[in-house]
């Protein structure tokens, strides 16, 4: 397993954010009729979701609520 940063993914302002925004999408990639939005060589849905944020497919909406949302680019 490669070694991430959080320099390695534009648009995110802390650790907790990318953690619960690649979870979020790591329970949408691990339904099968879901597909990946990135080319990549990972088959875990958690290695998905962190290639595609880092490459900017899914980014984040800050809620009003205690709800924030997913942009699936």
């Amino acid at each position: 397993m490669e070694h991430l940063a959080l320099e390695d993914f534009p648009g995110i302002d802390s650790l907790y954010r990318l953690v619960n925004i690649a979870s979020r999408r790591a329970t949408q990639v691990s339904k099968p009729e879901t597909r990946a939005l990135v080319s990549t060589h990972a088959k875990k849905p958690i290695m998905i979701a962190l290639d595609e944020v880092r490459e900017g497919k899914v980014s984040y909406r800050v809620g009003e609520g205690e709800e924030d949302e997913l942009d699936i680019l």
